[in-house]
């Protein structure tokens, strides 16, 4: 053991908690999330934003629980439980966007009403703890008339800040033809979409007994930047802020690939100005991500000024994330940026 004692956290994932009760001095090096937490002085040194933060509302509850079961994690959610998580690491404000697979079923009513009570819900929140909390709005997807239905009524009668979408819809990602009318009314009204990774219907429980966000999660955050790259939909709608989770996903390990594919000539006609600078401007949360590797390879490629803070809570705790984003080389001037200031473009009405 090396005389390093092993850290007590809370269980991160929908693995069960026993695995997390004892880790080795080898797994805290590697994650330094998983160390114990940081000192009172760091958690004081800024208010920070949530960008990555989700309730479990009623509507989600009954949708879940009727065909996969609610996850461990979100078992026993309230509102009070995150206001609680985050007061412990100086969280003033959280937003908040459903977890993945609460949508979508066959029936593209009943998905319209799912994502109709969940978008109500989190404006209830954001109305009974002001300050507290803000919200990515869920839409209908991939039904798009649904969907331009839900997001005028989101931003503009429960004021959302912004439009949450998961990474792909059955077989579409986010680059996806049948997706650009959405994209045009984003663009038009300059919105903030935030992302969040799931299982594409190809690729669900690939490998026995491994998660789909363990791997494919990953995988799939990078396959819907790739897609909103090379179809131009980046390109062509330049007034969207985009967030992606997880510090990018696998899309840092496969930027020389990214970049191969950018200098084809089809590429070259749908990106005129090359994919570096897209990916520049795009922001990046570092939930699941907070460790030197992931970190340092996301900002060799990416200003550090496009890292917000995000926790995906609660499948893991604010707290985890104070000292282990100082262990990730991080001056105390950008630890305060990563926290908040980053975040402000995407949150105007916080500043």
């Amino acid at each position: 053991m090396g005389g390093v004692a092993r850290a007590q956290v809370q269980s991160p994932t929908d693995l069960p908690a026993d695995l997390y009760a004892k880790l080795t001095p080898a797994e805290i090096k590697a994650v330094p999330a998983m160390q114990p937490v940081a000192s009172r002085a760091l958690i004081k040194a800024v208010k920070r934003i949530d960008v990555h933060h989700h309730p479990v509302p009623p509507a989600y509850i009954e949708t879940v629980s009727n065909r996969t079961g609610l996850a461990p994690a979100l078992r026993g959610w309230s509102p009070e439980k995150s206001l609680a998580d985050m007061d412990r690491a100086n969280v003033e404000t959280a937003m908040l966007s459903i977890p993945a697979n609460g949508l979508w079923l066959p029936d593209a009513a009943a998905n319209a009403k799912i994502a109709r009570g969940c978008n109500e819900y989190m404006a209830g929140m954001v109305k009974d703890h002001p300050g507290r909390f803000g919200f990515w709005a869920a839409l209908p997807l991939p039904d798009i008339d649904a969907s331009l239905k839900e997001l005028t009524y989101a931003l503009d009668t429960l004021h959302a800040d912004g439009i949450g979408l998961f990474t792909v819809y059955g077989l579409k990602w986010l680059g996806d033809p049948a997706f650009q009318p959405l994209w045009e009314e984003l663009n038009r009204r300059h919105a903030v979409v935030y992302t969040h990774p799931t299982s594409a219907s190809c690729c669900g429980n690939l490998i026995k007994g491994v998660l789909d966000s363990v791997v494919e999660y990953g995988t799939d955050t990078a396959r819907t930047i790739a897609s909103l790259l090379f179809t131009g939909t980046a390109a062509k709608y330049p007034n969207v802020k985009l967030i992606f989770s997880h510090a990018g996903g696998t899309m840092p390990a496969l930027i020389e690939r990214f970049v191969l594919m950018s200098r084809q000539n089809s590429t070259r006609k749908v990106t005129p100005d090359g994919i570096m600078k897209l990916i520049g401007s795009f922001y990046y949360d570092v939930a699941q991500a907070a460790n030197p590797e992931a970190l340092g390879a996301l900002t060799r490629i990416v200003p550090k000024s496009q890292v917000v803070f995000g926790t995906d809570f609660p499948y893991r705790t604010s707290i985890e994330y104070i000292a282990a984003l100082k262990d990730c080389g991080f001056s105390n001037k950008e630890l305060v940026a990563i926290g908040r200031t980053n975040a402000l473009p995407l949150v105007p009405r916080l500043r």
